[in-house]
């Protein structure tokens, strides 16, 4: 699924990053919350596949159920029986994919786990990255994707 941002939209969000300046840094990407048909399907499926650990607190009731990596990770909740719009106006909100890094030999790890399993996967040169897309129990895609080239260089803006 792609999307397609308007020119003017994309012209405005262009001028407006180069006039706003933050005061704050972001770490890194905490989770993605998606919503699937059925929850143990998911818990087993991104523990048995990714290696995901559950993280499910009491104080939260049922829902959500993170599955993380580190400090990074997915948020699990059920698929709702009708959506409603949110106060964004959205009457439903899709996830293209959602990706986590991994080194070069977990990378390739992965791709020995996935053959293993019998998961189809993609793979794709980003030039800078590798990838490797699959798809869970909902469809979602879930991309493992490792860097190419010199990490500090990278992130910070240093490579053409």
């Amino acid at each position: 699924m792609h999307f397609r941002v308007s020119k003017k939209a994309h012209l405005i969000s262009y001028e407006m990053s180069k006039r706003i300046k933050t005061h704050f840094d972001i770490e890194f990407l905490d989770h993605v919350a998606i919503r699937v048909k059925n929850l143990n399907l998911s818990v087993q499926w991104y523990s048995e596949v990714l290696g995901l650990k559950k993280m499910q607190l009491e104080q939260w009731g049922a829902f959500p159920i993170f599955m993380l990596a580190g400090k990074s990770g997915i948020a699990l909740f059920p698929e709702r029986e009708q959506e409603k719009a949110s106060s964004l106006g959205h009457s439903r909100t899709c996830v293209d994919h959602f990706a986590f890094q991994v080194t070069i030999e977990n990378y390739n790890k992965a791709k020995t786990t996935f053959n293993d399993l019998k998961i189809s996967y993609e793979e794709q040169d980003h030039h800078y990255f590798h990838s490797i897309y699959i798809q869970d129990p909902d469809n979602h895609t879930v991309e493992l994707t490792t860097l190419a080239v010199e990490p500090t260089p990278f992130y910070k803006g240093q490579i053409s």
